[in-house]
């Protein structure tokens, strides 16, 4: 039985994620064009499904434990990506991005999200592996993230103060243009080098998701420590992070209680995390705890919405 994390599954699975994106990018996405919901449905339901085939992968090569602990990861990340979604929802439309250029800037931030979270996940790693206390520091901020979320008011308003403000410095310091050209990031005017509006949704959507990294990288850590299943469960969910913005832009609303159930998610992993050495919470129970309170609100949500 090969360990978790070995170069050869590393190299093996960042060859598949390559190959996967070269034909999202190269062969189905080559032209500009406004997803569908169809086509952006059947996207989700291709990631979800090799997410779903991975961690059966894992349940057969290396046990009930490890398969667990990703499909956990990979549930709690998916869930925490709804904010990004919102967030990605204010800056393209508040920067008037076409729809049709909309994947490519989600393309290359995923991209580029990838790189900086495999970073933060060795960095995170390598600071539980020195030092254990830096779980419960983990634990503490997020339980103080889910109260804040449980209790807090007016977190969609602040999150669009805060991007307002972040686009407004990046204006000041970086050589801009306000016209689109196509799906060009850079053009030449007067012999510089000039960022379109693509280039400047694409910064801040990486900003974003380094944010939103924050707290989601200590929630999976609460789960589990091995950072190859830390790294493989938020690939996962980034991945399947672009077609489920096409899926939900348009519904965010529909999801207004969802928040209490992420609330509830990021006590109960902070929980975890600071009663690590005093209560075992079985990987199977953890799941299902999360499962449940994560489906419980967004049918909540869907209830009262169409009722309303």
């Amino acid at each position: 039985m090969l360990a978790l994390g070995t170069p050869l599954q590393l190299g093996l699975f960042l060859a598949f994620i390559g190959v996967m994106l070269a034909l999202d990018l190269g062969v189905f996405h080559k032209k500009a064009h406004v997803p569908s919901f169809r086509e952006a449905l059947g996207w989700t339901a291709v990631w979800a499904t090799l997410a779903i085939g991975f961690g059966g992968w894992l349940g057969w090569t290396q046990g009930q434990k490890p398969m667990v602990e990703f499909y956990t990861g990979y549930v709690i990340e998916l869930s925490l990506s709804m904010d990004n979604v919102f967030v990605f929802v204010l800056i393209l439309s508040g920067l008037k991005i076409p729809r049709e250029f909309q994947h490519r800037v989600l393309f290359w931030g995923v991209l580029t999200a990838l790189v900086l979270r495999g970073a933060m996940i060795l960095g995170g790693a390598a600071l539980v592996a020195q030092y254990h206390f830096v779980l419960y520091v983990f634990g503490a901020f997020l339980v103080w993230m889910g109260l804040k979320l449980l209790f807090g008011d007016g977190g969609d308003s602040d999150a669009a103060k805060t991007e307002g403000k972040l686009m407004q410095f990046l204006r000041r310091r970086l050589r801009l243009t306000d016209e689109l050209h196509g799906m060009k990031f850079f053009i030449v005017r007067d012999g510089k080098r000039v960022g379109t509006p693509l280039l400047l949704a694409l910064i801040m959507v990486e900003i974003s998701d380094v944010v939103f990294a924050v707290d989601s990288i200590p929630a999976i850590f609460a789960v589990t420590q091995d950072p190859y299943l830390v790294f493989t469960a938020n690939v996962f969910a980034i991945l399947g992070l672009r077609s489920l913005f096409f899926v939900l832009a348009g519904m965010l609303d529909r999801f207004r209680y969802l928040k209490y159930g992420l609330a509830i998610v990021l006590t109960f992993v902070g929980c975890k995390l600071l009663l690590l050495d005093v209560v075992h919470i079985d990987a199977l129970l953890s799941l299902g705890i999360v499962v449940g309170v994560l489906g419980t609100s967004a049918v909540i949500s869907l209830a009262r919405t169409h009722h309303s």
